[in-house]
């Protein structure tokens, strides 16, 4: 894909041809994607995607002016310089090149399993939503229940390396929404967006993983037994062919994806230069609600979402604060689960301990110095609290308290 600004021409494709973009806020529950796209069909526009000098615009004009990627290739050389130039003309004429050819039929071969399928920009089945952004994959990769992409959807993303209370967090807000109906958008990636994909798999709402490689491939191998399971009961998505490998550009590049997919995109943690950041940016956008979870002025890890809140996201701290913005009410009369608060746990020797490391990150001198004891009873105390779940270690010898959301 070589050119990456769309012309107006793309939206006037979208609209001819799958119809005028639907409002994400009130949209209905997913059904079933209709039947697949015909092989010819399939193959005509993987060639048009794979040619030379195709890029979205392009595309998007090539199909303004002959209706279909098979109308292209049989156009004449006079009709398609017109259009695009003797360049690209000769191009598209010069006929599929053997690896074009080679990934048609593995291509071909791939959507023959059950639950795996191939969607191409303005043809039935694709999501409406995502037609609406400004560069729209055209083909879109689908396994498992390609249904969820029609339904309403909410993007939740972070950091990787993220702190047990963000995973926490990302896990309990996407468990709620999902259990409001909205599908839970995530990619797929270690920390922040595997805790959200596992929070989303509990509700009706599920969850959709849109990956950086082609959907034959798991990217991170960590997250394999995870992504089986979303294939199972949620869906995974992707723009890249089949056998592409976990390229760095892929990942940034899939982001406006996330975003272009969901109603909003909620960030959970993220530091000051983070790659959630660009997603989230990308989703205001494409016109899309950014809501961000506040932390600790002292976490490092805040400092992203506070950026995005001071940059006019909307402040969060529980899933029907996401509901009420998105003017989604619970769905199919599931309630939805606020999350701020902290659940009760049983009493333990270390709750005065607990009470004194309060919400941010703190250095075990300043416990002591406020607690009094010695070091030795401090350390025990905060080894039991960290064997318990109650509190996580951070970069710098610092600790901190880990708040269950109820």
């Amino acid at each position: 894909m070589q050119d990456a600004d769309p012309s107006s021409q793309a939206s006037a494709v979208i609209d001819r041809r799958s119809g005028a973009g639907v409002d994400a806020r009130a949209a209905p529950l997913p059904a079933q994607l209709p039947a697949l796209l015909p092989d010819a069909r399939l193959a005509a526009w993987l060639r048009l995607e794979r040619t030379r000098g195709v890029g979205p615009r392009s595309a998007a004009g090539l199909l303004a002016a002959f209706g279909t990627p098979e109308a292209i290739f049989v156009a004449g050389h006079e009709a398609l310089a017109a259009q695009a130039g003797p360049a690209l003309a000769r191009a598209l004429l010069q006929g599929p090149s053997a690896d074009t050819e080679r990934l048609i039929e593995a291509t071909l071969r791939w959507r023959e399993a059950p639950g795996q399928q191939v969607v191409a920009l303005g043809e039935p089945g694709y999501p409406e939503l995502l037609a609406q952004i400004p560069d729209p994959p055209l083909l879109l990769y689908i396994k498992g229940r390609a249904g969820l992409l029609a339904g309403p959807c909410l993007a939740i993303v972070g950091s990787r390396n993220a702190s047990r209370q963000g995973q926490e967090n990302a896990q309990a807000f996407a468990a709620a929404l999902s259990g409001a109906g909205l599908g839970i958008v995530s990619g797929l990636a270690l920390g922040i967006d595997a805790a959200a994909h596992e929070g989303a798999l509990a509700g009706p709402g599920s969850t959709i993983a849109v990956v950086g490689t082609g959907p034959d491939l798991v990217y991170p191998v960590r997250n394999r037994l995870l992504a089986e399971r979303i294939v199972a009961k949620g869906c995974i998505a992707s723009e890249y062919p089949i056998g592409m490998p976990p390229l760095p550009g892929n990942f940034p590049k899939r982001n406006r994806i996330i975003s272009g997919l969901s109603a909003g995109v909620l960030v959970v943690e993220a530091a000051a230069r983070s790659g959630s950041l660009i997603t989230a940016r990308q989703a205001a956008e494409q016109g899309r609600d950014v809501f961000a979870i506040p932390g600790s002025i002292h976490a490092a890890l805040a400092k992203g979402c506070h950026a995005l809140i001071r940059e006019g996201a909307k402040l969060v701290d529980s899933a029907q604060d996401v509901l009420e913005a998105l003017a989604l009410a619970p769905l199919a009369g599931l309630r939805a689960q606020a999350v701020a608060a902290p659940a009760p746990a049983a009493a333990m020797p270390e709750d005065g301990l607990l009470a004194a490391l309060g919400h941010g990150p703190v250095a075990p001198d300043v416990l002591l110095a406020a607690l009094g004891g010695n070091a030795g009873e401090l350390s025990a105390q905060l080894l039991m609290l960290e064997l318990a779940g109650r509190l996580e270690r951070l970069p710098g010898g610092l600790v901190q308290r880990v708040v269950k959301p109820s």
